[in-house]
């Protein structure tokens, strides 16, 4: 008899109330390949993208979403450098797109993309981290090659991933100008690391500017393609711009000239990395940081239970609350 878990998976596009609890097969291990038992796991733009059917091409139904977790190893194919019993974290690579994620009891994912990590704090911690902070530390080390005494402009500094880079950049030692809509988030901001808070109005470079003369030495871009220009205007001669998301929908801009989007002499680059992007050790101080409180996490919500996670895409697309929302398991 087969043995069978508690999983989400969706036939088709729809609204939250297709995240159904159902009963799936538990997932087999292959060679390269480890099972873990999900305890946590967050909650993405992304898989509501998904969920929608607006996703790109490597998306496919019926899909178990999640394309982050946390949890512990349950089991390994012969060789493997894992062992059960393990504590992991696992994110990206396919995960919850081309191959079913976390939104289960069990999943079933590449060795290449596991984090092992000892550490007391909560799964409704742990499990808001992998891809928010792979993201935020990804684009400041592999994008922009952020380095202590510079200065980083964030645009969308209210969102999960905003707020993570503004806390590492902090830790970096770099000074962090923060960007929101919502004036009622400015404390948020500086409670995450933010020097200096400035209000989106569309219309950010010269702001910047009356804070930064020359401009700022690294840029991230969280907001999207139709406010690109204006932040590329806020970076430096010789500075970095990094684009790494799109809150505002706009990821393909129709009619694109370098010489209209590019100022003279700054560097544009993008950052859509992987679990090997964020190493071993670094994921380690992440921790430590957060259990000295020298890190602050951004959780907005925890969940508990697949039942919920419904009611977490439904927040989520409600938007009112910043920072990551998580579902335990």
């Amino acid at each position: 008899m087969t043995d069978m878990m508690q999983a989400i998976r969706i036939a088709g596009p729809g609204g939250p109330e297709t995240l159904a609890v159902t009963a799936v097969p538990k997932p087999d291990v292959k060679p390269g390949w480890v099972r873990i038992r999900v305890k946590a796991f967050g909650v993405n733009e992304s898989e509501v993208t998904s969920r929608r059917g607006e996703s790109s091409p490597d998306f496919t139904f019926p899909r178990i979403l999640g394309i982050e977790g946390a949890g512990i190893i349950d089991a390994v194919a012969p060789g493997s450098a894992f062992t059960p019993g393990q504590k992991v974290v696992t994110m990206m690579g396919g995960m919850g797109r081309s191959f079913d994620g976390s939104y289960a009891d069990y999943t079933v994912v590449p060795e290449g993309q596991v984090i092992p990590f000892e550490s007391d704090l909560g799964w409704d911690v742990v499990g808001a981290l992998p891809e928010m902070f792979q993201t935020a530390y990804g684009s400041l080390t592999t994008g922009l090659g952020l380095r202590s005494g510079q200065t980083l402009l964030i645009r969308g500094g209210s969102s999960a991933v905003g707020l993570s880079a503004a806390t590492l950049a902090r830790v970096i030692g770099a000074t962090v100008i923060s960007t929101t809509r919502n004036p009622d988030h400015e404390g948020l901001l500086r409670e995450h690391g933010a020097d200096h808070v400035l209000i989106d109005d569309g219309n950010l470079a010269g702001k910047v500017h009356d804070l930064a003369a020359d401009g700022v030495d690294a840029a991230l871009e969280l907001v999207g393609l139709n406010v690109l220009p204006d932040t590329m205007g806020a970076v430096r001669r010789g500075g970095t711009a990094c684009f790494t998301g799109a809150l505002g929908g706009t990821w393909v801009l129709e009619s694109f000239s370098p010489f209209e989007v590019i100022p003279s002499g700054v560097r544009l680059t993008t950052y859509a990395g992987e679990a090997t992007d964020l190493p071993t050790d670094a994921f380690a101080h992440q921790l430590a940081g957060i259990s000295t409180g020298r890190i602050k996490p951004v959780i907005a919500k925890v969940y508990h239970g697949l039942i919920q996670a419904s009611q977490a895409h439904a927040d989520l697309e409600g938007g009112h609350t910043p920072g990551k929302r998580v579902v335990v398991l």
